[in-house]
């Protein structure tokens, strides 16, 4: 038995397995965080009356907002007036024509006043930890995505037009799908139609070798693809959860390829999925086996020369622990 990781007790292996099943129910989201953002955030408005008269002043404001909308919707006949609300500019949920005509202009104004109203709520309560007042805001906001009108088949006109047009196939078809996936995620089989995307053919199309193996990872070397490349290596440490290739997805969208076309070195990490025999891994070994033994083996294969490091998601964090590191070591 390893004196530093010795083995688990009978009530720590209930409390991990517990955790780890309220981890998938929750999708990751840790329950014990939201609730204590939901109560700082409500505690803090709860002694804030004067940012509560504040809201109930922009509550009255925007229901006569849509009232008038409503009377000149009556009185305009077919052609609809002018919006009382504009959705931001990166929000194409409601772009169509159809969204234009009644009721469906009356529901999507209607949504975007209470998701304005929401977003002032959430925001700008004094005292709230910011950390907290984003997850907040944050919650609202799924909240409010999910009940959007363009996310219920009642309420959405292209939707309803669709529905008349195929006689309600459209519906099965949506309902066969679901079930699918849902057969697929319990018994942990990859979403339909990945099979087409093979690495190395449909994907991963960036030609390169395995050039270091260690238990955590493998380091590859992408050919040059220039008569000339740059002295200076790239070494790119992606993430832990994705796979390498997020960044060579296909020829035409390829980071990887883009670099090695401009003349760069580039090697990348290829993160391995760890397994029982990685179970008592940590940080430490990740630095060593990972970002230290790749940049060892960059360093052998191009001696001194300067590397430029590229960390994305958490392979940038682990990548700033090792500069720190390698700052404090000299």
């Amino acid at each position: 038995m390893n004196p530093e990781h010795p083995e688990p007790t009978p009530t720590a292996i209930l409390d991990a397995q517990t955790r780890s099943a309220l981890a998938r129910f929750t999708g990751a989201l840790s329950p014990t965080a939201g609730a204590l953002a939901a109560l700082d955030w409500l505690a803090h408005l709860a002694a804030s009356p004067g940012r509560r008269m504040e809201l109930a002043r922009l509550a009255l404001h925007q229901a006569r907002q849509l009232a008038d909308y409503m009377q000149q919707c009556v009185r305009a006949g077919h052609q609809p007036p002018a919006a009382c609300i504009e959705p931001p500019a990166q929000d194409r949920r409601f772009a169509a024509p159809e969204w234009q005509q009644w009721p469906f202009n009356v529901w999507h104004q209607a949504f975007l006043l209470n998701q304005q109203w929401w977003e002032a709520a959430t925001r700008g309560v004094a005292g709230v930890d910011k950390h907290h007042e984003d997850l907040v805001a944050f919650g609202a906001r799924q909240w409010l995505d999910m009940c959007s009108p363009g996310n219920l088949p009642w309420t959405n006109p292209q939707v309803i037009e669709r529905t008349v047009r195929e006689g309600g196939a459209n519906l099965w078809r949506g309902m066969t799908n679901w079930l699918e996936d849902a057969r697929r995620l319990a018994s942990q089989e990859p979403p339909p139609g990945t099979e087409a995307f093979r690495v190395g053919h449909e994907v991963a199309t960036t030609a390169g070798q395995v050039v270091l193996r260690t238990p955590l990872m493998e380091l590859i070397q992408y050919a040059p693809a220039t008569p000339k490349v740059h002295p200076e290596p790239i070494l790119i440490v992606p993430a832990w959860i994705m796979k390498y290739y997020i960044l060579d997805l296909s020829p035409h969208n390829s980071l990887i390829g883009y670099l090695v076309a401009q003349g760069h070195t580039v090697f990348c990490i290829s993160w391995k999925n760890p397994g029982e025999a990685e179970r008592d891994k940590g940080m430490d070994d990740y630095l060593d086996e990972g970002f230290f033994a790749a940049l060892q083996a960059l360093n052998d294969i191009c001696p001194r020369r300067p590397v430029h490091a590229v960390g994305y998601c958490l392979g940038g964090t682990l990548l700033a622990i090792a500069a720190a590191a390698m700052a404090r070591d000299g």
